[in-house]
This record gives C-alpha cells, sequence and structure tokens, in this order.
C-alpha cells in the first residue's frame, strides 16, 4: 500500500459525515459515502455500517466515478 493509501486507512471515521444518493430507496439497500482529508473518500454498506469501509485516494476515486459513469462497473 502506498503511503497516501497508508494514512487514509489511519483516518479515524467517527466524526465522518456519510451520505447516500437521494435516489436509495426506502429499503436503505445503498452504499454510503464519507469525504476524507486530502481528497479522498470511504464507502461503506448501508446495511453493515460496522463493517470496515473502502477506503480510495482522489485519484482512485475519479477512475471509479469514470468508471461507473461509463458503465464498465
Amino acid at each position: 500500500m502506498t503511503d497516501r493509501k497508508t494514512e487514509l486507512y489511519d483516518v479515524d471515521l467517527t466524526g465522518v459525515a456519510w451520505r447516500k444518493s437521494s435516489a436509495s430507496g426506502a429499503e436503505n439497500d445503498c452504499v454510503e459515502i464519507a469525504e476524507l482529508p486530502g481528497g479522498g473518500w470511504a464507502i461503506r454498506d448501508s446495511k453493515n455500517p460496522g463493517r470496515e469501509p473502502l477506503r480510495f485516494t482522489a485519484t482512485e476515486w475519479t477512475a471509479f466515478r469514470q468508471g461507473v459513469i461509463a458503465g464498465e462497473l
């Protein structure tokens, strides 16, 4: 793992603001995202918020979003 990636996993997520898409259904079966210091992002399963979230650097997040928008994922 790069130093930046390691730093993301060292961030305490206790006080971060989690949000989910306004398109989420009433069942709350969705992912939630939180912005991290330095432009990173964390993603977690809204049904299992106690599970360790995935964390992305700003560059990884941009590539992920572009892949989703392009229909690659």
